[in-house]
């Protein structure tokens, strides 16, 4: 008997470790994506995954200027996914990345909170908020909420930007202080504006809409090369680019 019960368990052990030997673990990819993509690179992770079972997508979400510095920083990513060209354009001129890609397009969208303190109905009303809240000028939603304002010219552009009391270091913290009741009104983008609760979106006109550019490319020291290549080529495919249209983005 306990030469049997010793077999068994021998033959238990050698199954178990052969078992740990058929699923090797998965290589890493890791992404560096603008917050603005949180929502729909998060949606993308189980379909490129199911599609690349021997790849891990590992996605890390902030700024793109903060994720421009890490990088100029030497962090390890395989791709940078931006919200506007030149945070990547400045990784390529240094050496630090590949050609940027577009593979999506944005436009903004004018927020408020649902219970609209400030009485706002349009985008024209905007100058009547006492609070706003934009990007900060590095960041590409701040550049871009810029951009709109100098459309409209002055004295429109003087009278709101001498209400923001706060700009903020990535879009994502800018559409809670709205959420949150902390301010009137905040540009954002439109994809930001899906499925929210505590805001509501007031209509912006068609003459100070921008069009926001979303490129990625490689990160040159990247470790993972060929698995870079694999999500370069899912996000440009049809699966992925329903996806990103399902989330509010436009096609590139």
């Amino acid at each position: 008997m306990r030469v049997f019960v010793a077999t068994v368990a021998a033959s238990a052990l050698a199954l178990g470790l052969w078992g740990c030997r058929a699923a090797p673990a998965r290589a890493p990819v890791v992404v560096f994506a603008a917050s603005s993509l949180t929502d729909a690179f998060g949606a993308l992770e189980a379909d490129f995954e199911a599609a690349h079972p021997s790849l891990d997508l590992q996605l890390s979400f902030a700024g793109s200027q903060v994720l421009r510095l890490q990088i100029e920083q030497g962090a390890r990513a395989d791709l940078f996914a931006s919200a506007d060209l030149e945070h990547v354009q400045a990784l390529h001129a240094a050496g630090l990345a590949g050609m940027a890609r577009i593979f999506a397009r944005n436009g903004l969208a004018l927020i408020v909170p649902e219970a609209n303190p400030a009485g706002l109905r349009r985008f024209e009303d905007l100058p009547r908020a006492r609070r706003i809240v934009l990007g900060a000028p590095q960041v590409p939603a701040g550049r871009y909420a810029d951009e709109a304002l100098r459309k409209v010219g002055l004295p429109f552009a003087e009278q709101v930007q001498a209400r923001v009391v706060s700009r903020e270091t990535n879009v994502r913290l800018v559409r809670a202080k709205v959420a949150l009741g902390e301010a009137d009104a905040a540009l954002v983008y439109r994809t930001d504006t899906h499925g929210v609760a505590g805001i509501t979106v007031l209509p912006l006109p068609d003459a100070v809409q921008v069009a926001a550019a979303y490129p990625i490319a490689t990160v040159a020291a990247g470790p993972n090369p060929a698995g870079a290549s694999a999500f370069l080529a899912f996000l440009q495919g049809a699966q992925a680019q329903r996806v990103l249209q399902a989330h509010g983005f436009l096609a590139p």
